[in-house]
């Protein structure tokens, strides 16, 4: 059972569903669990469960890039009949299902039938969402520049799908009781609260449809939101930023004075995607030289057809997170890196997400390997200067990790001028 105190009163959440019994000033009410969204009572973050003496707690998060969705993304899928939009996370799946929390930016809308469209209005028909579901992901953010490719449409079956399928999410909204109930974004986890915020920088200059909301970066917004957030009872925040220059391998000024002004005000975690290219990540300590937070100013690209140099892979960022008593949160991350392979099975050209320490098997001997291997030095070579946040090479369920090692400048070659593959 779980307790939500409020001003007014208290609202008492039942576990098996169905009623809530609300004590509003010496009053009684009895109602359905989905009409106390509604009834005006402001709500507060959930409270954490009392932790008995001597408790401890641990947490792990995965946060991934971009699941981009180009069209021949869509033709390989539906060609394929055994695992459809599947084929593309299999090799994931091992990683996530040993994770208690999976983040992911979706970066299409979703089609309210088997229609499909690519760059630049993406749409794709719910079985993706179902295969993300199946893959292990928990929260999706959904505020990025594709968000309103398909009007209220896109919005609303988007919205629509991750909730008959339980994926959580944020960032965009199609009406004021799903923005209410998820922005924030309360989750609790193993013991602990965390809120999620997700902001873009835009909408590729269409409007936002009537009566539906997306976030866009505002200080003034931002501000507002975590103010919201009551810290007494959460204990830590994630603020997902959709931002930054496409293709640019380094943050600019306005990511990083952005990102500190979130330190600054109590945030942890500040998250970035939308360049489809890594950049650098960092560590934010507090005055007696403890990791407080973190920031990942780009994971790239998890999944898409972008095949030009640096966007054919990303990093998948994951965090541990542990307390004992009261004493402060100790927060690990480390990253693996991910390349997107595109064999030909059985006639036909699939997509597979490889994490490194399965790549490196999988593809010695293979014609992609030069390619694979012009990622991995390219990502090493940006990434070998972060601070506190170390490459996993071996496997999740594997205790040993190796930090990241300085590699030589790779020798660049001839990058293809289209920045995109639809």
């Amino acid at each position: 059972m779980k307790i939500v105190s409020n001003i007014t009163g208290v609202v008492r959440l039942c576990s098996g569903g169905g009623f809530a019994i609300l004590l509003l000033l010496g009053g009684l009410l009895c109602c359905p669990l989905h009409s106390c969204r509604t009834i005006g009572i402001r709500q507060a973050a959930p409270h954490a469960q009392s932790q008995p003496k001597d408790s401890s707690r641990r947490l792990t998060i995965v946060f991934g890039g971009d699941v981009m969705q180009h069209t021949p993304q869509a033709i390989a899928a539906l060609r394929d009949t055994i695992n459809g939009f599947g084929q593309s996370f299999i090799y994931l799946k091992s990683l996530f299902d040993t994770t208690d929390l999976v983040v992911l930016n979706l970066e299409t809308t979703i089609s309210p039938d088997q229609s499909y469209s690519g760059y630049p209005r993406f749409s794709t028909p719910k079985a993706l969402a179902s295969a993300l579901k199946q893959a292990g992901a928990d929260v999706l953010t959904i505020a990025n520049n594709h968000i309103c490719d398909k009007g209220a449409t896109g919005i609303s079956t988007t919205a629509a799908t991750l909730d008959s399928l339980g994926i959580r999410y944020t960032g965009a909204f199609p009406d004021t009781a799903s923005y209410r109930r998820n922005n924030p974004l309360y989750v609790e986890k193993n013991g602990f609260i965390i809120a999620f915020l997700n902001y873009t920088y835009g909408t590729n200059g269409l409007p936002v449809p009537d009566g539906m909301k997306v976030n866009f970066i505002d200080k003034q917004k931002i501000a507002d939101d975590l103010k919201r957030i009551d810290r007494k009872h959460v204990d830590f925040v994630v603020v997902l930023f959709h931002w930054g220059v496409e293709y640019a391998r380094n943050h600019n000024e306005e990511q990083r004075e952005l990102a500190q002004w979130c330190h600054e005000r109590g945030v942890e975690f500040v998250i970035g995607g939308h360049p489809h290219v890594l950049q650098p990540m960092e560590t934010v300590m507090d005055s007696s030289g403890r990791v407080s937070g973190l920031t990942v100013y780009s994971l790239g690209n998890l999944v898409s057809n972008q095949r030009r140099r640096y966007c054919d892979g990303g990093a998948l960022l994951r965090v541990e997170i542990t307390q004992k008593d009261s004493l402060p949160m100790d927060i690990k991350a480390g990253y693996i890196l991910a390349w997107v392979d595109t064999p030909i099975v059985d006639g036909r050209k699939e997509y597979h997400i490889l994490p490194s320490y399965i790549a490196d098997t999988m593809l010695r001997g293979r014609t992609s390997w030069a390619d694979y291997q012009w990622f991995l030095s390219d990502s090493r070579f940006l990434l070998s200067s972060t601070g506190g946040i170390d490459e996993i090479r071996g496997r999740v369920d594997s205790t040993s990790r190796k930090g990241a090692v300085p590699q030589p400048a790779p020798v660049p070659f001839p990058t293809p001028i289209a920045p995109h593959e639809q």
